[in-house]
């Protein structure tokens, strides 16, 4: 099978495509024919080595994992004697970022446990662009910030791979939604459900007067502070992303915030996999959609790295593992 390897830290020069074997599969595991996958953040500090905070997740030295490539969709190849879910034929998607990764070849094994069937109404591109992004902005809106119908909602980066996701969960909570993105997207954001955009280009959100009962940080490199300015006296603040420096303030000046009475800081740590089956029928009812930025061919990873990474996608970045 054709895979994208990596064997030490660097550029994007440092992948290489390369013929493997096609892997074994378990008693418990399945075999999947990967028809596409999508990049993430840590499909990227995988491949980089950076930020070197990630180095503990990654491996400290070399990567952990050879094969990049954490959300996949594809088909059923062959299933495990101890397999119960699934069978040969299957269209199935998932997020193995936390299993064995490997989503950049045309083969992967999982457990059965990692992945589920795909939304009948998407493409295989489609289903791909959803399990880890769509798992984030679920958890972040429903389990942490817990958004009720009614509540203002502020998404930071409301066009984005998680924050597109944020904004649709949010709208589906029947809260009311807000969205910060720049100029050319303005009503993309509207598309997806905000009823009210902040062009950040324009407008410093923490200054506007406006209070909101829940901010979701996807992207951003924003003081904590400016976050706290924006909350009521009990709302609650969910990051998911963004530069490092707001991710350290949010994860070690989050708790001690937190203790101040009535709002509230979480940095997000999501459970893979955890609600695929709850995403699928929402995607086929018709109320959460994918949004894909661009498509690239797995033998032109390189360009859809370079323009992941220049951080200004609508969507998310496809990678296309079948021609």
């Amino acid at each position: 099978m054709k895979a994208t390897v990596i064997r030490e830290y660097g550029n994007f020069d440092n992948i290489a495509l390369e013929e493997l074997a096609v892997p074994e599969v378990g008693g418990k595991e399945v075999l999947v024919a990967v028809q596409a996958s999508s990049i993430t953040f840590s499909d990227l500090a995988l491949i980089t080595g950076k930020p070197l905070i990630t180095r503990p997740f990654m491996g400290f030295f070399k990567p952990k994992y050879r094969i990049p490539g954490s959300d996949i969709a594809g088909r059923v190849e062959e299933v495990g004697r101890e397999v119960k879910k699934f069978k040969p034929g299957d269209e199935v998607y998932g997020d193995i970022s936390d299993i064995n990764r490997g989503g950049f070849a045309e083969f992967v094994s999982v457990p059965e446990t990692a992945i589920a069937i795909k939304p009948a109404n998407q493409s295989f591109e489609e289903a791909a662009a959803v399990p880890e992004a769509a798992h984030v902005a679920l958890q972040a809106i429903r389990d942490c910030a817990r958004v009720k119908p009614e509540e203002e909602v502020l998404i930071i980066g409301a066009c984005g791979g998680i924050g597109s996701f944020a904004v649709q969960f949010a709208k589906y909570y029947q809260a009311n939604v807000t969205g910060l993105c720049s100029a050319d997207n303005i009503e993309l954001a509207h598309s997806l459900g905000a009823a009210q955009v902040i062009d950040y280009t324009r407008e410093n959100f923490s200054r506007s007067g406006r209070q909101f009962d829940a901010v979701i940080a996807c992207v951003g490199d924003y003081s904590i502070y400016d976050y706290r300015r924006v909350l009521k006296p009990r709302g609650r603040f969910v990051l998911t992303g963004g530069s490092v420096r707001q991710f350290l303030q949010g994860a070690l000046l989050g708790p001690m915030l937190s203790r101040e009475k009535g709002r509230k800081f979480h940095t997000m740590l999501v459970k893979p996999n955890a609600d695929l089956d709850f995403i699928r029928h929402l995607i086929e009812d018709g109320h959460i959609k994918s949004l894909i930025d661009k498509r690239y061919q797995l033998t032109d990873l390189k360009a859809a790295l370079l323009h992941y990474k220049g951080g200004h996608s609508r969507g998310k970045v496809i990678i296309s593992i079948k021609s």
